[in-house]
């Protein structure tokens, strides 16, 4: 039977992918203060993979059904919403909407991201609700992490 694109899993190599991922994060970044996930399956057991990773409880990811396959707007409505306490965000999200995210928030026309791949930048913002105006620096990226 055929599954949605919602309700697909993540796969072995995309769990191994999460792993590797998780692990450069914690060795080049230590931590976040939240993570913001799509509640697909595969988004999601990504989310808790990284927040193991970072010592992040699983229970305080943050899911928005809005960024699910979602526009370059819908996820930079999502985190204009954070709260002031958070300073550093984790988004597990879908392309191509992350990747023109990244874009625009470092105004370069960078490489698409592969499956596995995290860029880390900076934005320097008083409100998360600046994000809508501001651009960043990317800090760097991890190569996508395949066999």
């Amino acid at each position: 039977m055929l599954q949605s694109d919602f309700e697909r899993e993540l796969t072995p190599e995309g769990i191994r992918q999460a792993h590797e991922t998780g692990k450069w994060l914690r060795e080049h970044y230590i931590k976040t203060d939240a993570i913001l996930s799509s509640p697909a399956p595969r988004a999601s057991a990504t989310a808790r993979i990284l927040a193991g990773r970072l010592y992040f409880s699983d229970d305080n990811i943050l899911y928005d059904p809005e960024i699910y396959n979602p526009r370059e707007a819908q996820l930079l409505n999502s985190i204009s919403k954070l709260p002031a306490t958070v300073q550093k965000v984790l988004v597990v999200s879908h392309n191509p909407a992350l990747t023109q995210l990244l874009r625009t928030l470092v105004n370069k026309n960078l490489a698409y991201l592969e499956p596995g791949q995290v860029a880390v930048l900076t934005i320097d913002l008083s409100e998360w609700q600046e994000i809508h105006i501001t651009t960043g620096t990317l800090l760097g990226t991890n190569t996508a992490q395949r066999v």
